[in-house]
């Protein structure tokens, strides 16, 4: 058995050596960028393919006079409203790193997605808006993120408005969000008219040119030290103390940088900069890049799956129909977690027990995509869906079977009932809503002897039901009845002995409705958590839960 140069050969066919393996895994970058709406997620995203070359002049989502709207913005919702509906993958190259970024829903309605999506990354981009600070949306992101041990860096937006001191802000991270942070750059200026940020590692300024092209094109600067006094005299004596002595508070006072603590989510390392006007985006990319994390090892039923494990893994974690509306296609995007993926291989899909062959795999720049013959841990592929993937469904390895760890699952918050408007459209209309359902963008129920006329349809926020309407419409020729219901809990009912849930038997039952999931559990859907109390109080050995009973563990 020949080995030539690190590669092993095995009748004619080449296998990947380790040193190979490994050297793909270290070069992956695989993160989600999170914030509150309107921090300038979407624009900090599309800044930076435009500095790594993916696109070459960028576009404002709120652009009225070009009508051009961001790259991870696909849906054309998303261009109307000026908002990302659903997460987008975004990959190219930059300084010898394969980086995957996935661009998520700011919005709160959407945070089922954004959670999800959480599942697939390696580390977290936070964004702050320098005026507002920490917001309530990244509040939740954020205690996601912690929870599942992602390390989280910060980027300070918009520093060509007024805002926030960034020693407040610093503040505010460990008041509001309890995470120590480590500024990594520095603004230079006066607070709405900062001139350059200044590199604490490289200990070197960068003042910007003015910004002639609007954000869309790479903004030009000069570089020196502090104390060069060319740089003395550009910035003028005030600018330049107070640069100074800024720096030196920070290097004596401040929280010493400990790559350990970032990676164990208990300090973030802190960028400033401006999106909108590409100031300080490059610095923040670089340093990203050689500061976070490769593919980390994943949780399994078979134990920790490392990602140079040679055995191929990988989990599916969002489904998405109608990218191309021409094809009318559904694709899985699945995270790879170890050994090598390969076009047209054959490998165990854990849910159905079956060897499926996995072919058309295609990467990302949102909705323009590209055939790949191969990919490697940390990186995000689609996968042609002809009907049989599921979120959180594992594939592997014949010869290594395993299961990974189960998604998180979200109660509903909201209901209402659906059907179509033309009965002549029930085709129509069935195959809309079991799509959407098995993307994740609603949960279906429905009340026994209704029928498939209508269905109940639950989700996390009422814009969700706005985006359900447009999408039928416009990818399935559907118009909607929609008639939004007055409950806001819903709760999976089982009885402690294991005998059947049947409604006419329960005391208080009139006070909700009760509904079945997509797999036939019993559901109980009602106004509030009062009510919910009395119906426990009055039906002894009555057992409820936030999720459906396969996933009490999740």
């Amino acid at each position: 058995m020949p080995l030539f140069s690190g590669v092993l050969y095995v009748w004619g066919i080449m296998i990947l050596s380790v040193e190979e393996l490994d050297q793909e895994i270290k070069k992956r970058r695989t993160f989600a960028i999170i914030s509150h709406p309107d921090a300038g997620k979407t624009t900090l995203t599309e800044k930076l393919l435009l500095y790594g070359g993916a696109i070459h002049l960028a576009g404002s989502i709120k652009s009225r006079k070009t009508q051009r709207h961001a790259v991870s913005d696909w849906m054309e919702i998303e261009k109307q409203r000026g908002i990302s509906v659903t997460s987008s993958v975004l990959q190219f190259d930059y300084a010898g790193y394969r980086i995957n970024i996935l661009d998520t829903p700011g919005h709160q309605d959407f945070s089922e997605d954004t959670y999800r999506t959480l599942m697939a990354v390696d580390s977290a981009v936070m964004i702050i808006d320098v005026a507002k600070g920490v917001e309530a949306q990244t509040k939740k992101l954020f205690k996601v993120c912690k929870q599942r041990g992602i390390p989280i860096f910060t980027f300070v937006n918009k520093l060509d408005r007024y805002g926030k001191a960034p020693l407040d802000l610093m503040d505010e991270l460990e008041n509001v969000l309890g995470i120590r942070s480590y500024p990594m750059n520095w603004p230079i200026g006066i607070d709405g008219k900062y001139k350059g940020v200044y590199d604490r590692q490289k200990k070197m300024i960068e003042l910007f040119d003015d910004d002639t092209t609007h954000g869309q094109k790479a903004r030009t600067s000069v570089t020196g030290t502090l104390e060069d006094p060319k740089f003395a005299a550009l910035l003028g004596e005030d600018i330049h103390q107070s640069l100074v002595e800024d720096i030196e508070l920070l290097d004596t006072a401040g929280e010493p940088f400990d790559l350990d603590k970032v990676a164990a989510g208990e300090l973030t390392p802190m960028f400033f900069g401006s999106a909108m006007t590409n100031f300080g985006v490059q610095n923040f990319l670089e340093e990203y890049l050689h500061l976070a994390p490769p593919p980390a090892p994943r949780n399994s039923s078979d134990g920790i799956i490392q990602p140079d494990d040679e055995h191929f893994s990988a989990f599916v974690f969002k489904i998405q129909a109608n990218m191309n509306p021409a094809h009318r296609d559904r694709l899985a995007f699945i995270r790879i977690c170890s050994g090598k993926f390969e076009r047209g291989m054959s490998v165990y899909h854990h849910k159905t027990d079956k060897m499926i062959k996995l072919s058309q795999p295609q990467q990302f720049l949102a909705q323009d995509r590209q055939i790949i013959d191969e990919a490697y841990p940390g990186d995000i592929i689609g996968l042609f869906d002809p009907g049989i993937f599921g979120i959180g469904d594992t594939l592997c390895d014949a010869s290594h079977k395993f299961d990974f760890a189960d998604f998180p699952v979200f109660p509903p918050e909201k209901f209402a009932r659906v059907q179509a408007k033309d009965t002549m459209k029930r085709k129509q209309f069935v195959k809309g809503i079991e799509q959407l359902t098995q993307e994740g963008a609603i949960q279906l129920f429905q009340q026994p002897g209704a029928g498939m006329e209508s269905y109940i349809v639950g989700t996390v926020g009422t814009l969700q039901f706005e985006v359900l309407e447009y999408r039928l419409k416009n990818e399935y020729g559907v118009d909607l009845l929609m008639q939004l219901q007055p409950f806001e809990v819903a709760r999976w009912l089982a009885f402690e002995d294991g005998s059947e849930v049947v409604p006419a038997s329960l005391k208080g039952i009139d006070r909700g409705m009760f509904v079945h999931d997509r797999h036939e559990n019993p559901v109980l859907l009602v106004n509030n958590e009062w009510a919910l109390g009395w119906i426990v109080d009055n039906n002894p050995g009555l057992e409820l839960y936030h999720v459906p009973m396969d996933k009490k563990e999740a």
